[in-house]
């Protein structure tokens, strides 16, 4: 196979990247019930900067304790976990790989009893609408957690603005309901959103990385649309964001049958990230969604639609995938199959994640490290 294109370097913020292939944020549920970070996360993100990509988004890492999503996702909501993350980044960094740690606030899909959002559920239901007060402590939250994951070592954060979390929340006209200075126009909807960036690049610097995980289209009916994300990436563009991570979708229309049968389909948000491009051309473009082969990653380098692309289940089913792009292994890529559900269906059992496509000795191997027992797990696809 040929890959030149996408074995060519890339600078963002005057850093190098070694090549074009990132390794794109993926909850596994690895850390410690306290949002600590394990062993086990250390490991996993071990072998992972030794795969051969240039950057590494670790997974969100929670700005507050009320806006976690499960009580294994990491926490970066007070000095005490700066310690563990910098082992975190030393672990990828010491590699030769960017080290970046997302920051995000699940909102109404967080995991806690009494979930926020920028407007109440229906009939006075979760989630609870935030005050002005809340939303300024929670733009606060956002840059005191961008300078602990700067202290701890890492060469920037991105703000998780995808999946549908509190950053989507505010900018969608479906979730967004309010008719003060927040809610209504476009403008509006986008005001939390850029005090969060605005917060955040004030907290570290004009020369630190700041990416941004963003939403193209929210793919709801009265959502978020594409043509709201050109402007919202133009916003963004102003403020000197480091790089888009472009995606589509969120937890509300993942299940809707036509983005189910999107989402089986190559590269299928490559077409957002190419419009996106076009309507920010200066800005640095990263696509994702199973991107299955070094040809489709090459050809979406070589045509302009993106100037990164992003592996996460597919990095997860074959860690060697880069190194396999490049000819340096010329084994065949164990792929990601795109009507398998084991790492969803885990997540979704707030379990450990693994790939079903591993071999049996290291899947069994790690549930017995999780404290499972492999006889007693369905480990089918």
């Amino acid at each position: 196979m040929v890959t030149a294109q996408l074995q060519t370097t890339f600078d963002i913020n005057n850093r190098t990247l070694k090549n074009r292939i990132t390794m794109a944020p993926l909850y596994l549920g690895y850390a410690n019930q306290d949002g600590t970070v394990s062993d086990l996360l250390l490991d996993h993100y071990s072998e992972m900067a030794a795969s051969g990509v240039s950057m590494i988004v670790v997974e969100n890492a929670s700005i507050t304790p009320e806006g976690t999503s499960t009580a294994n996702t990491l926490r970066i909501d007070q000095d005490v976990f700066i310690e563990g993350l910098s082992r975190l980044a030393g672990t990828i960094k010491e590699k030769g790989v960017m080290a970046i740690q997302q920051l995000n606030h699940c909102g109404k899909f967080a995991f806690t009893p009494e979930p926020q959002g920028p407007s109440a559920g229906p009939e006075g239901k979760a989630p609870k609408a935030m005050s002005i007060p809340e939303i300024k402590n929670t733009v606060e939250a956002f840059a005191f957690a961008a300078k602990r994951a700067q202290l701890a070592g890492f060469d920037g954060i991105e703000i998780h603005g995808g999946t549908g979390y509190l950053i989507d929340q505010f900018l969608s006209p479906y979730s967004n309901q309010r008719t003060d200075e927040y809610g209504g126009s476009l403008k509006n909807r986008c005001r939390f959103p850029l005090e969060v960036f605005d917060a955040v690049k004030a907290a570290v610097g004009e020369d630190y990385i700041v990416g941004h995980r963003f939403l193209a289209d929210e793919a709801l009916p009265g959502g978020f649309s594409l043509e709201d994300g050109k402007v919202w990436a133009k916003e963004l563009g102003k403020r000197g964001v480091s790089y888009l991570s472009v995606m589509y979708g969120t937890y509300e229309s993942f299940f809707l049958p036509e983005y189910s049968e999107n989402e089986r389909t190559e590269g299928y948000m490559s077409y957002y990230a190419g419009e996106i491009k076009k309507a920010v051309s200066d800005i640095p473009v990263i696509t994702a969604g199973r991107i299955q082969t070094p040809q489709f990653a090459e050809k979406i380098i070589t045509e302009g639609t993106a100037d990164l692309v992003g592996l996460a289940r597919v990095l997860l089913a074959d860690p060697l995938w880069p190194k396999k792009a490049s000819g340096e292994i010329t084994d065949p890529i164990n792929e990601c199959r795109n009507t398998c559900t084991m790492c969803m269906k885990r997540t979704m059992e707030y379990k450990p994640v693994f790939c079903a496509r591993w071999e049996k000795e290291r899947r069994f191997a790690f549930l017995r490290r999780v404290g499972e027992k492999p006889e007693e797990v369905d480990q089918s696809s």
